[in-house]
C-alpha cells in the first residue's frame, strides 16, 4: 500500500535524505576543492579512492545509486526501493493508470499464471491472447516460481520495445512477440454473473479507481440488482486514498484502516460515508490479495459489511511512502504499519476468508460459491420468499 508522493518525509527518509545529501556534497568538495582538503567522512574518502586509483573506475551517478541502495539495505526492510529517474516516471504512471506493456492482467491460481483479462484493442488482444490462457514463459523465462509482480514488470517496458511471450491453451501452446505500448490501464470493470448480481473487478488500486467503483454500484442501481461481488483477487494493491474510497462505497461512516508512523498515535481513516449499505455483498479474495487490496477486503469483513470467499490473502500490513530526491530518483520506504477496525495488524497473517475456496480450484468455482453465499444472504434478509 503506498501514500501519495506529497505526504510529510518520514524521519527515515528525511535521515537518509539527509545523508545523501552530506554524500553528494562531499563528492563536490572532495572532486571541486583544494588538493589539501581532506575528505570529511568515510563516503568521500572511498569516492576520493575510487575516482583516484581504481583500475575500473565507475561513474559517480553510478556510486551515488550504490551509496543510496546501501543505505536502503542497512534498513532492513524488503519494501523499500531506488529508482532511477526514467523508472520513477513509470512507476508514478502505473499508479495514474498508464503502463507500457502488452494490455494483460495475470493472476496465480492452482500454481500458474492464468490471464485474468486482456485490454481491448492491446498487443495481446491482437494477437489473439484470450481470458483463461495460461502463461508460460515471459522473455524466455519460465514463470515457475516466480511473484507476479517480477513476472509483471518483465510484461512492462518502453513503448516501441517487444517481448516474447508463451500461451498455453489446452494442447495448444503459442509463441508470441508482442510490441509494448502505451496504455491507459482499465483497473475497474463491470460484468453481470448472475439475475440481478453485478462484478465489479478492481486490478489494482490506481488514481480514480474509488469513484468508478461508486459510478459502477450507482449505475447498477439502475437495474434490479440483488447483490454485487466485489472481486479483489489478484489485487497487488496501490494507493491508500483510493483504498478508503471503494471501502466507502459500501459503508456509511465509520472507521476502514489506522496506521502508525514511528513515534505518532495511530492515524485513523474513516469512509466517507452514504455508501451503499444494504445491498448483500461479497468479495473475493486469494493469495494475491495485497495491501491496499486487503485494506478494503479487512475492513468490509470487519464492519459485518462483506462476506470474503476464497483463499488466505498476501499478508502485506505495511504502508510506504516515495520521496523524490533532487535528480528526478526516488526511495520508497516502509513508513508504517497499518491495522483493521477491529485491530488486527495482517503483517505476514493475511485474512482467512469467511468461505474457502481451495486455491488450487481454477475457472469460476469462487464466483460459483459467491453466487451461492449471496442467495443464502438474500433468504437471511427477508428480501424473497415462497407462498
Amino acid at each position: 500500500m503506498r501514500v501519495p508522493l506529497t505526504r510529510k518525509i518520514s524521519r527515515v527518509a528525511a535521515l537518509v535524505a539527509a545523508l545523501l545529501v552530506a554524500y553528494l556534497a562531499g563528492v563536490v568538495t572532495g572532486v571541486g576543492g583544494t588538493p589539501s582538503a581532506a575528505p570529511s567522512s568515510a563516503l568521500d574518502q572511498a569516492e576520493a579512492r575510487i575516482a583516484a586509483d581504481a583500475a575500473h573506475p565507475v561513474s559517480r551517478a553510478e556510486l551515488e545509486r550504490s551509496a543510496v541502495e546501501g543505505m536502503l539495505a542497512a534498513l532492513d526492510d524488503r519494501w523499500a526501493a531506488y529508482y532511477g529517474p526514467a523508472d520513477f516516471h513509470r512507476f508514478e504512471g502505473v499508479l495514474a493508470g498508464r503502463y507500457s506493456g502488452v494490455g494483460i492482467w495475470v493472476r496465480r491460481a492452482g500454481g500458474q499464471l492464468v490471464v485474468d483479462s486482456v485490454q481491448s484493442g492491446s498487443p495481446a488482444a491482437d494477437a489473439g491472447v484470450e481470458v483463461g490462457d495460461l502463461l508460460v514463459s515471459v522473455a524466455g523465462r519460465s514463470v515457475a516460481g516466480r511473484s507476479v509482480a517480477d513476472v509483471v514488470a518483465a510484461l512492462r517496458g518502453n513503448a516501441g520495445t517487444t517481448v516474447t511471450i508463451v500461451v498455453s491453451r489446452g494442447a495448444l501452446v503459442r509463441t508470441l512477440t508482442l510490441g509494448r505500448v502505451a496504455l491507459s490501464s482499465d483497473d475497474v470493470s463491470v460484468s453481470w454473473v448472475g439475475a440481478g448480481v453485478e462484478q465489479i473487478r478492481v486490478a489494482a488500486f490506481t488514481r480514480g479507481v474509488g469513484r468508478r467503483v461508486r459510478e459502477a454500484v450507482a449505475a447498477a442501481g439502475t437495474h434490479p440488482l440483488t447483490g454485487i461481488v466485489l472481486d479483489l483477487r489478484g489485487n497487488p494493491g496501490g494507493l491508500l486514498s483510493e483504498a478508503v474510497e471503494t471501502a466507502s462505497v459500501f459503508l456509511d461512516g465509520g472507521p476502514v484502516v489506522s496506521y502508525v508512523h514511528r513515534g505518532h498515535a495511530p492515524d485513523v481513516l474513516d469512509a466517507l460515508g452514504s455508501g451503499d449499505t444494504t445491498t448483500p455483498l461479497v468479495v473475493l479474495v486469494d493469495g494475491g490479495t495485497a495491501s491496499a487490496a486487503e485494506i478494503v477486503a479487512g475492513a468490509l469483513q470487519d464492519r459485518g459489511r462483506a462476506v470474503l470467499v476464497g483463499s488466505r490473502t498476501f499478508g502485506k500490513g505495511s504502508v510506504q511512502e516515495p520521496t523524490q530526491l533532487s535528480d528526478g530518483s526516488a526511495i520508497e520506504l516502509t513508513v508504517g504499519r497499518y491495522l483493521t477496525p477491529d485491530g488486527r495488524s495482517l503483517d505476514g497473517v493475511g485474512l482467512q476468508p469467511d468461505v474457502e475456496v481451495d486455491a488450487a480450484d481454477v475457472g469460476d468455482i469462487a464466483v460459483q460459491r459467491a453466487l451461492q453465499v449471496l442467495s443464502g444472504m438474500l433468504a437471511d434478509s427477508g428480501t424473497a420468499g415462497r407462498g
